[in-house]
């Protein structure tokens, strides 16, 4: 299913929620290196300030889900091929997201799938749960949708490298002696 097409200088660094992504992205940029976003707090972000609560939000899953991969659809459209670039979840999370919550896959989803190509991905092993303003789920669900991003991940056919609980910039140094 990867397009190999063309092939991208991309890196993904993923895993469930709270697995310190938002962290290791940041330390990866101060070290000059490209990034992205994670689209859903940014979306979450986008929509609070136009006057609407988390809940509110996230209580349209489908919708939610929609928006999230429109922002990462754009972003993804926006990179250079041939730049190194660590992404904060890409295209695919959204499968497991879309598996975890049950929702149909959208024809948008699919072709968006049938378009992606990374170089490696990097899987977070989990830190201990941590609950924020934007996370509505709990350690269960943490475990569920982890295990469900790196089934995506192996079914894509994507190399998987995973990256143990170490201090971030120690994980960070880990990342990028296996890219």
């Amino acid at each position: 299913m990867m397009n190999s097409s063309t092939q991208k200088n991309w890196y993904v660094v993923t895993g469930g929620p709270s697995t310190g992504k938002t962290t290791v992205i940041d330390l990866l940029q101060k070290q000059g290196y490209i990034t992205t976003i994670e689209h859903a707090r940014h979306y979450i972000d986008t929509i609070r300030n136009e006057g609407h609560s988390v809940e509110e939000i996230r209580n349209n899953k489908r919708k939610f889900q929609l928006g999230v991969l429109d922002m990462q659809i754009e972003q993804e459209a926006s990179i250079k091929t041939k730049d190194i670039v660590f992404l904060d979840r890409a295209i695919p999370d959204a499968l497991a997201y879309y598996q975890f919550l049950k929702l149909d896959y959208d024809e948008k989803l699919i072709k968006a799938i049938k378009e992606t190509s990374y170089k490696k991905i990097f899987i977070l092993d989990r830190l201990p749960f941590t609950k924020d303003y934007a996370r509505t789920e709990n350690e269960e669900d943490q475990k569920k949708i982890h295990q469900l991003i790196i089934d995506v991940y192996k079914d894509l056919g994507f190399p998987m490298v995973f990256v143990p609980v170490l201090p971030p910039l120690e994980r960070v140094k880990y990342i990028l002696d296996n890219v």
